[in-house]
């Protein structure tokens, strides 16, 4: 009985020591003092002009390669649709 009554006080003791410790944890966050909105703005600023950059940007002659390539594949591919959809016309009017 002495035994179940140590082993209840131990498990009380834990579970008050993690019930102050998540207050603790709750007051600590709470100590952290907000910066003011121009100083996040400028860090936000600061961190957007650091990411860019980083960017690899394309060239002039790299960007008029891609813009014709794109350019000669719509064309296929609207020929091609074309072609498939007159074919599939000339079919129904023979049917």
């Amino acid at each position: 009985m002495v035994k179940e009554i140590k082993s209840t006080k131990k498990k009380e003791t834990v579970t008050k020591k993690a019930k102050s410790t998540k207050k603790n944890a709750k007051k600590d966050t709470k100590k952290v003092t907000k910066k003011s909105l121009f100083k996040r703005i400028s860090d936000w600023v600061k961190s957007v002009i650091k990411e860019v950059s980083k960017v690899k940007w394309t060239s002039k002659k790299e960007m008029i390669k891609y813009s014709i390539a794109t350019i000669v594949f719509v064309i296929f591919f609207a020929l091609f649709f074309y072609a498939i959809e007159l074919l599939m016309a000339l079919i129904k009017s023979l049917i």
